[in-house]
């Protein structure tokens, strides 16, 4: 196979794929975002990792980047209509596969393989790589899709993730477990990796049995009021600092809230009391409330004097080595709820543990993205946990080579060979060693107390994608079953390797994006870094100084330098330039071109590559909601480095509840970019060619978008493929002064050929519709003269009062306006409508699908459909045109109500047509009442 840098002139023509055309992206972001409500058996919760993307898009996403578009099979698909058809059919298939239920059933993943064979050919599938695997979702999504799957990243913690993900299970397959505790099963019935994922469970289990006879002597169980005990769940802390008062000098409790529940049956709240001048705590509630927290981003309080200092005061006191903590609660398990008891000296003592010889002593970064501790005095990684914590993890983390050992005797014993034996007590240990990092997780300084949770809970180290400064933290008992015990641990880890494909081969490695072995031609599909956003590096080590110490002597090779590689690390950080912002960017931008040039040389020539990027809301251009530095040099990057953009796809994993963000680019988490290389006779056009090429493609490109059934929301950001597809074909685009055309440019210019694009659709639509659509953009539901109304009308050929008659408008003391969907009467019957024009049909169903009761919802409008359908009239298609114009004028406007429910209507679209079938199947619509205008 030759790599795509050895394109000539007079290179065969590469089959379009369906990512490069049109995507039933409303499916796949439907259950992408449904996804993040999944927890058991997800393969994030095998080992935490950032900004991972939904499995889901994913999926969808690799289906697409391998299966040819109808439109580029003539010999199969001859006509617009038999392409259309067909490629509906993949996109029904795309949403039979998106759920995360079909994960686990066979015969939708067979069909999925089988089409994208189908669209390959003879001769074996293309290997399929990420260099920037992160945390798996794309290497494990190929290898569940039948291909042979890569991965590599430079960071170890993502390398032996995917060993996880994609490498090991397979190996395993099939075998049942060696652990004599195991449950006792018929041998056939160890299917896939579940054999596996039994072992781990077995072992993880020993090992917390182990490590509970070893240190449960420091997590006693407490003694309630009524002389009973019960285990703790947590133990609550403050940071403290010595008052800078030379009068007073107490030690200042830094609490943020005082608050432990606020469940309104049982609120509790801390209640700070001055005894012989030192602060104590006792617990309040149901009555009353607390008082105020202590520390805010000004400064401190202190409760003794009451004076207050600075943050500065308390931060040098912390890199003075000054800063304390004192025991504000301790957090009891009782029937169906949570116990608050004031600190014992008992609880106390058990905490006070001197700190272990061996722990984690590497230094954090002196600066880096979301990192706020270390200018409060934590320089090193032990300094993250207590000591009592640093007990339990370095105990956690030495068991995990004891379990490697009692696995291999067990296998032996089992009937394995020497060698098989100790290859599977590795495999079996990897997983153990991500009990130690889940444990970690919910075992440091950085947990704080969640009182708004129900009866209270706590919150993780890595709530978000940063190291803040938690000045009251939460320190979990990690033997009470709850939130930081490794028994909660490891039946999580064990579901999510129940649920791993186990079929076929994968590989990961430790490697450089920038020169990955590349010899293969695979197809790549990968995530890379985002410019600014997240320091992957420095976040990975929190969990790398203790994976290393499990499983340093599995991985030598992988785990071989003290913390994660950082220097080669592709994100645009000033910290590791001396603080140079300029450097940093140069260092990002030319490590992109560097990556995707080494890519163009070694990849699979038949298909596209396909490439994420994260969108934060906060990069959004106010203006035209597509530009942003991080989203240019993207951009800017993979054209330098000789690709063409040919498509781009919105993947939303969240939808906001505020009202701005309904129906606006800030619901984009990710854009998913297919490009292909620039062709080796690409030439040059100046800004008039650009606009003549856009204005000739992008309108049929934007049909095939709409025939996706787009959702207006994303038509902007997806109509940037097509465009940019345009633009980056040319080796260079001239502006006027002889410049070369800025991406930004480009993509403004893109942004206004779209609406011209959407305006000319006006003329396909009836007379009445053409004065409705300038009537709404004028005053959407609003009032104007009749004045206005008759001029109007007459440029368009039509009268106020026939418009009144339709039931289009309505007017009164010389005012007319639109008449509102939810204003529409419910017997209306568009097969005796006497005057039934596109806009009509789209207020109705808007109508029956926005509304409330059993005549509602997408049933009902699909129905409704069914007699638009029969007046043969017009061409049903043009509601949803109709409707994606209607969102365009309200995304321009801000009206944020009103697009809303026209991106509902036309997202829903292909559901409305599935529905008026099935009722057509049912026979005769029911007879309305005759219409009441």
């Amino acid at each position: 196979m030759s790599g795509a840098s050895e394109e000539t002139a007079d290179a065969p023509e590469r089959r379009t794929k369906l990512i490069e055309v049109s995507l039933p992206l409303e499916a796949i972001n439907r259950e992408s975002a449904r996804e993040k409500s999944i927890r058991h058996g997800h393969p994030s919760t095998l080992h935490l990792w950032w900004a991972r993307r939904p499995l889901a898009a994913a999926r969808a996403m690799l289906f697409a980047q391998l299966v040819d578009d109808p439109g580029s099979r003539p010999d199969l698909y001859p006509g617009p209509e038999e392409q259309k058809a067909e490629r509906q059919r993949l996109f029904d298939l795309i949403e039979e596969m998106v759920p995360w239920e079909a994960t686990r059933d066979e015969r939708i993943m067979r069909k999925v393989r089988e089409k994208i064979a189908e669209s390959h050919g003879d001769g074996p599938l293309p290997p399929v790589l990420d260099p920037f695997a992160g945390g798996g979702t794309i290497p494990l999504e190929a290898h569940r899709l039948g291909l042979q799957a890569h991965a590599s990243d430079l960071n170890p913690v993502p390398v032996v993730i995917n060993k996880a993900l994609i490498e090991i299970p397979p190996k395993w397959a099939g075998r049942k477990p060696v652990s004599p505790t195991a449950e006792l099963r018929h041998e056939g019935s160890w299917r896939g990796a579940s054999g596996l994922a039994e072992d781990v469970r077995q072992y993880g289990k020993w090992m917390r049995e182990q490590a509970y006879v070893r240190i449960s002597t420091h997590y006693p169980k407490t003694k309630l009021e009524d002389g009973s005990e019960a285990a703790v769940i947590a133990w609550l802390w403050a940071r403290t600092v010595a008052c800078p008062d030379p009068a007073c000098g107490a030690e200042m409790p830094l609490v943020r809230s005082f608050w432990l529940s606020k469940k309104k049956d049982r609120p509790r709240y801390i209640v700070p009391e001055l005894v012989d001048g030192q602060v104590t705590f006792t617990i309040g509630g149901p009555e009353g409330e607390p008082r105020e927290g202590t520390v805010d981003g000004k400064g401190a309080e202190c409760l003794v004097c009451g004076n207050r200092t600075t943050l500065k005061y308390v931060r040098a006191e912390g890199v003075a080595g000054r800063m304390g903590a004192v025991m504000t609660a301790v957090v009891a398990e009782g029937k169906r709820q949570r116990i608050y008891l004031a600190p014992t000296a008992e609880q106390v003592g058990a905490a006070d543990v001197g700190r272990p010889a061996d722990a984690p002593e590497s230094e954090l970064p002196e600066q880096a993205l979301g990192f706020r501790v270390q200018g409060y005095g934590m320089r090193k990684h032990a300094d993250l946990f207590t000591n009592r914590q640093l007990l339990a993890l370095t105990t956690f983390s030495d068991l995990v080579g004891d379990a490697r050992e009692k696995v291999e005797r067990d296998a032996r014993d089992a009937g394995m060979e020497e060698a098989e034996a100790a290859e599977y007590g590795k495999a079996v240990a990897l997983y153990l060693g991500f009990l130690v990092s889940a444990v970690a997780d919910d075992l440091s300084t950085i947990c704080s107390w969640r009182s708004s949770h129900g009866t209270g809970a706590t919150r993780s180290t890595f709530a978000r994608q940063a190291l803040p400064m938690v000045w009251d933290f939460a320190e979990s008992n990690p033997f009470a079953g709850a939130a930081g015990d490794m028994e909660t641990a490891v039946v999580s880890i064990g579901r999510a390797i129940d649920a791993l494909p186990a079929a076929g081969t994968g590989q990961a490695q430790q490697a450089d994006a920038r020169t990955v072995d590349l010899s293969r031609n695979p197809v790549v599909n990968t995530d890379p870094p985002y410019y600014d956003n997240i320091g992957y590096a420095d976040l990975a080590d929190f969990f790398y100084v203790w994976l290393r110490r499990s499983l340093g002597d599995i991985y030598p090779e992988v785990m071989s330098t003290i913390l994660t590689p950082k220097e080669p690390e592709l994100i645009a950080t000033p910290f590791r330039h001396n603080g140079n912002w300029e450097a940093a960017e140069k260092h990002f931008e030319r490590g992109f071109v560097e990556t995707f040039t080494h890519m163009r040389a070694g990849h699979h020539p038949d298909y596209p590559l396909t490439v994420y990027y994260a969108f934060k809301q906060s990069e959004t251009d106010a203006e035209d909601g597509t530009a942003s530095t991080g989203w240019e040099t993207l951009l800017s990057g993979l054209i330098e480095a000789g690709w063409s953009v040919t498509g781009t796809w919105p993947v939303r994993t969240e939808r906001t509840g505020r009202s701005r963000d309904i129906g606006s680019n800030a619901l984009a988490s990710s854009v998913v970019l297919a490009c292909r290389p620039r062709h080796v006779t690409a030439g040059s056009t100046d800004r008039r060619g650009f606009l003549r090429a856009l204005r000739s493609e992008l309108p049929d490109k934007l049909r095939k978008l709409q025939e996706g059934n787009l959702a207006p929301v994303d038509l902007p950001q997806s109509a940037i493929g097509p465009g940019i597809a345009v633009f980056s074909r040319y080796a260079k685009v001239t502006e006027p002064d002889g410049s070369s055309m800025r991406v930004r440019t480009a993509l403004g210019l893109i942004n206004d050929v779209l609406a011209d694009v959407l305006n000319e659709q006006e003329g396909e639509f009836d007379q009445d519709t053409r004065w409705a659509i300038r009537w709404f953009e004028q005053f959407q539901w609003g009032k104007g003269t009749f004045g206005d109304a008759e001029t109007l009308a007459k440029a368009y050929n039509v009268s106020v009062k026939g418009l009144q008659d339709a039931h289009i408008t309505a007017s009164g003391d010389s005012k007319v306006w639109l008449v509102a969907p939810a204003d529409l009467p419910e017997s209306y019957d568009p097969e005796t409508d006497a005057r039934i024009s596109v806009w009509e049909a789209a207020m109705h169903l808007s109508r029956v699908l926005e509304g409330k009761g059993a005549q509602s919802g997408v049933g009902p409008a699909g129905e409704l459909l069914v007699g638009i359908r029969a007046r043969g009239e017009f061409d049903e298609d043009a509601i949803r045109d109709l409707a994606h114009l209607l969102y365009s004028i309200c995304d321009r406007r801000r009206w944020s109500e009103s697009g809303q429910r026209f991106n509902n209507l036309a997202s829903a679209w292909s559901d409305l047509q599935t529905e008026a079938r099935n009722a057509e199947k049912r026979g005769p619509r029911k007879p309305q009442h005759q219409p009441l205008f």
